[in-house]
């Protein structure tokens, strides 16, 4: 098992916010992301990695248990084949410090083959076979597991237009109605928790928990990075030169942007809050990039490539008188 340090997964320092934290997840789930990498298992194998990462840091109560391991870590790492002994024993620390084994089955800890999708890390820590709180029992408290039905998790597409606007989805699952609501501002891969729906426990014991992961099916005008949007807008080469307005599409209809004159294909535009919404901000919104492309006028008349004629006539005695 190999440590895993989540900060330095999402390139976040330790003090980071929730909101950069959230913020790196997602820059770094739309690069990896295995529709925008497909056949490549390097990238499958990051986005599983920062899944995992943003898992635990944009859980309050995780991050404070992760945050609290210490180098303790170490010492269940070292147990290897021999863990159950050892975990009974506890590692032997000096100074005050608290003694920790753990009183149920091993494998219920590290799991059978990473059943969970995460590394033996997470597992290990913060898994399906971990307790309720503590995955350790201090020191001559044993406790007694209680068992519990197992997760489900399942994939979700939903559309740019319901990321954007937020919007309510039910399914039956198990023969039980469930309603979802998906906020404004949900992003690719982000997982959603259904506490106590999913498979049923062992002679009546609690159900396991519903994750659902949401899939932004890819829109036919917009392209997402982050809270960002990127839409593409053609420019006649008139306005190009002159400089003037166009009509540019945005999720909440068309606006009017003024192009300067002497623009180049390939420009970018900013719109400053015609973006994403901010998930879980009700008043923030990132921005829209439009992206110009100049269109070259086609079947043009007698007179019209005449007066393209002496326009680059004009142009090439100005370029001679200034040499």
């Amino acid at each position: 098992m190999k440590y895993k340090d989540y900060y330095q997964i999402l390139g976040v320092a330790k003090n980071a916010s929730p909101q950069e934290i959230k913020k790196a997840f997602r820059k770094l789930a739309a690069k990896y992301h295995p529709d925008k990498n497909p056949g490549d298992k390097s990238a499958e194998e990051k986005f599983k990695e920062i899944n995992e990462a943003n898992e635990v840091l944009s859980d309050t109560d995780k991050r404070k248990k992760y945050d609290t391991l210490g180098s303790n870590w170490e010492y269940y790492q070292q147990a290897g084949d021999d863990w159950e002994k050892y975990a009974h024993q506890g590692p032997r620390q000096g100074g005050g410090k608290r003694t920790y084994y753990y009183s149920g089955n091993p494998e219920d800890v590290f799991g059978r083959g990473g059943q969970s999708g995460f590394s033996s890390f997470f597992d290990l820590f913060f898994g399906e076979g971990a307790q309720e709180g503590d995955p350790f029992a201090r020191y001559g408290e044993r406790t007694t597991q209680v068992p519990r039905g197992s997760d489900v998790e399942a994939t979700m597409s939903i559309t740019m237009r319901e990321a954007y606007q937020g919007s309510r989805r039910t399914f039956e699952f198990q023969g039980e109605k469930i309603r979802i609501a998906i906020k404004p501002g949900s992003y690719e891969g982000q997982k959603l928790r259904l506490k106590g729906k999913g498979h049923p426990g062992p002679r009546g014991q609690a159900r396991g928990d519903l994750y659902i992961t949401l899939h932004v099916t890819p829109d036919r005008q917009f392209i997402r990075e982050g809270d960002d949007l990127i839409v593409n807008a053609k420019v006649d080469v008139y306005t190009a030169v002159l400089g003037g307005n166009i009509e540019v599409n945005t999720m909440t209809g068309k606006v009017k942007v003024n192009v300067p004159k002497g623009i180049q294909s390939g420009k970018t535009l900013r719109l400053k809050g015609k973006g994403m919404p901010v998930y879980g901000k009700t008043d923030e919104f990132g921005d829209l990039m439009v992206r110009l492309d100049v269109e070259l006028p086609r079947h043009l008349s007698a007179q019209e490539e005449e007066l393209f004629r002496q326009l680059k006539a004009l142009q090439n005695k100005e370029a001679v008188y200034q040499n």
